[in-house]
């Protein structure tokens, strides 16, 4: 019995240990890989998606998680962003990048900031706005997406 429990205490640390799968390099150089994104959404007609926060923001976690693993959610923002993740940690807190953007740290982590396809910041959301019952909301999230995406900023989308 007491080997039985051993094994599956191993087991289950396994699992959680593969869960915990890094979402945000504290050595990235987050400036280059946000030029890197601009220069691909200008390319593709999208705009840029940041999700900042860090490898220690279990709400950070769970919002990638969530977004990831619903397929009308992923296929939206990879449709319409390039997305990335901006750490923010005692490693690496990006405070002169988060000062240019307005320091949306503000709002606590996760927070999303958007670009527009020149790299002009055009939306800063607290997170929390997107959650309910506990967790993140599909409509809250897929609206926010759809509100700040390309075609939502085109003025050809209002003529008439």
């Amino acid at each position: 019995m007491k080997k039985l429990f051993v094994l599956l205490f191993v087991a289950f640390a396994l699992v959680g240990q593969a869960q915990l799968k890094p979402i945000y390099n504290p050595e990235a150089d987050a400036q280059a890989q946000i030029d890197a994104a601009v220069s691909q959404a200008s390319a593709e007609g999208k705009h840029v998606f940041l999700q900042i926060g860090g490898n220690w923001c279990v709400w950070c976690r769970r919002f990638h998680q969530f977004v990831h693993e619903n397929d009308a959610l992923n296929q939206y923002l990879n449709d319409n962003y390039v997305v990335v993740a901006v750490n923010y940690s005692k490693e690496n807190k990006n405070e002169a990048l988060l000062e240019k953007l307005a320091f949306p740290q503000r709002f606590g982590f996760p927070v999303f900031v958007v670009l527009d396809a020149k790299g002009h910041r055009i939306h800063t959301q607290n997170s929390a706005y997107l959650e309910a019952d506990g967790g993140y909301d599909q409509d809250k999230v897929l609206g926010f997406f759809k509100q700040w995406s390309p075609a939502a900023l085109d003025p050809k989308s209002y003529q008439k």
